[in-house]
């Protein structure tokens, strides 16, 4: 789905100004995070600021958007996710790396960027759509069987997703306070990056189908892969339960403002 977004999309230098503003946001997230560990507890201040960073974009923001928009527009959320693409797999390892005083092997972590399914998608998709590949395919007699292809493939992925979310969603009771105090933090920082978008780009907010976009993809969850590279500074199985927790919660916030906007933004 991801490929096949990118692959027939029409990308300008806007695209690439939009990833470089999502990427500033997400890294003053996580300063604002760690400036604010009093609040959100010292249990968890090791792990805490990076939450407050990345969305869970293809399986969160990206079927809930197509679900209100449709596939057509479903560039808007897989730019925002090529910033939380940069935070993840490239920024947040160095940070970790830094932080756990430990070696960072270069080969090591450009094989974890390389072998990411997201990465791949887009880079592939981009590689096909830059090279005039998509264009050289609507003018062939092989267009219409693509389209019928891939939306044959495409069509049960978002409910698919949608319910093994559901189905593991996971809360921790003893966690309740620290997730709550952080999940604050997260909708605060979130809504600082989305004025932030009325502020540098007042006329693409104009319009309502990128707004939604906006609203959608920051009021998502904390990327599922963030956990994962967090790993080698968790102390206990604590703080695996405290991240997995905190995701899993956020998915109410999400719901919740995915139901507000199909009241009020549709």
């Amino acid at each position: 789905m991801i490929f096949n977004i990118v692959f027939a999309s029409e990308l300008s230098v806007s695209t690439l100004l939009i990833v470089g503003y999502v990427t500033f946001g997400f890294i003053l997230a996580y300063l604002i995070g760690k400036a604010i560990t009093r609040f959100t507890g010292k249990t968890y201040a090791h792990i805490s600021p990076y939450l407050l960073t990345t969305c869970e974009g293809g399986n969160v923001a990206l079927p809930l958007y197509v679900s209100i928009v449709g596939a057509s527009h479903a560039i808007n959320i897989v730019t925002f996710d090529m910033a939380g693409t940069i935070i993840a797999f490239v920024i947040v390892p160095v940070l970790v790396a830094k932080q756990s005083a430990g070696d960072m092997d270069l080969g090591d972590l450009v094989k974890k960027i390389f072998s990411n399914f997201f990465v791949l998608a887009v880079l592939f998709g981009l590689l096909l759509n830059l090279t005039g590949i998509y264009h050289m395919l609507q003018n062939s007699m092989f267009f219409e069987m693509y389209q019928n292809s891939i939306s044959m493939i495409t069509s049960p992925i978002t409910a698919m997703i949608l319910f093994s979310l559901g189905y593991d969603l996971k809360v921790d009771a003893d966690t309740i306070k620290p997730i709550v105090k952080l999940g604050l933090a997260r909708i605060m920082t979130g809504l600082l990056i989305i004025l932030g978008f009325f502020l540098v780009y007042p006329s693409l907010m104009q319009e309502k189908i990128f707004m939604i976009a906006v609203f959608l993809y920051f009021m998502s969850p904390t990327g599922f892969a963030l956990p994962m590279q967090l790993a080698p500074l968790c102390k206990d199985e604590g703080d695996d339960s405290f991240m997995s927790a905190f995701i899993s919660l956020f998915m109410i916030v999400t719901l919740s403002a995915y139901v507000l906007i199909v009241l009020f933004l549709q």
